[in-house]
């Protein structure tokens, strides 16, 4: 008997959540990493989220709508409008709840008086969400590319997790404090997965709409925050690397995968 989608979701959650913790052991006991090879990182990851908008997530919606009898034009529509509904989810998310940026600063509404580390603690909950999401959407029937997609994302939680523990180091507080947080900030995505593969699950026909939705999350995460935190140091040309590096792994393994 095969595993069924929402265990396949929460497993693929599961791991991209230990893979973030994973990440941040180094921490323990590194004294520092270099900005250059942060923004190396974030570059990575942002490559991988990238790949995966399109080959795992916008290309397989276009195409299961289509199975459902919509014609290239519309499921294209349908999806891409979906996508806008993902980024407009995040911004109107971002603006609602107060996070911080590791150099960008406070953002949220400002009537929200919280400490400073738990503004992280949501920014960082803000980054993961779209990646958990993806995952449990991912998973849902008809579609190949979960385990692809899971799998890419754990990969990319790996140097995130420690990035996150360091820049908190760097930013003052404690490196139990910081290791805490980078372990706990994966959490959210087996969350994000479970509910990603429940509503495609119970809703089969929302599946293109869920798809899209996930990659507009993604598209908007790595264009608002990804690429703007790596590209205020001065390294622009290693994240760009660590980008083109991260997009054809996942490629690579959408292929092998799906």
């Amino acid at each position: 008997m095969g595993m069924t989608p929402i265990l396949a979701a929460t497993l693929g959650g599961a791991a991209g959540a230990l893979a973030t913790a994973l990440g941040t052991v180094p921490a323990l006991f590194a004294r520092n990493i270099d900005q250059r090879t942060q923004d190396t990182m974030f570059g990575f990851g942002a490559g991988v989220m990238l790949a995966a908008s399109a080959f795992s997530l916008a290309l397989p919606g276009i195409h299961e709508a289509q199975r459902q009898g919509q014609g290239p034009w519309t499921a294209g529509a349908l999806v891409g409008v979906a996508i806008l509904i993902g980024a407009a989810a995040l911004v109107l998310l971002e603006r609602v709840l107060p996070h911080e940026h590791f150099i960008k600063g406070p953002e949220g509404h400002p009537s929200l008086r919280l400490k400073r580390a738990w503004l992280f603690v949501f920014a960082i909950c803000l980054h993961n969400l779209p990646e958990g999401l993806a995952i449990g959407v991912g998973f849902g029937p008809g579609v190949a590319h979960g385990v692809a997609l899971a799998t890419g994302i754990a990969i990319q939680d790996l140097p995130e997790g420690l990035v996150v523990a360091m820049a908190l180091m760097a930013a003052g507080y404690g490196r139990r404090w910081a290791v805490s947080v980078g372990m706990a900030s994966g959490l959210i995505e087996p969350v994000g997965a479970l509910v990603g593969a429940g509503v495609v699950i119970d809703y089969p026909m929302l599946l293109p709409v869920g798809l899209g939705f996930a990659a507009g999350a993604m598209l908007f995460v790595v264009s608002h925050e990804i690429i703007p935190e790596s590209h205020r140091q001065g390294h622009e040309h290693f994240a760009t690397g660590g980008l083109m590096v991260g997009f054809v792994l996942m490629m690579l393994l959408d292929t092998a995968f799906g």
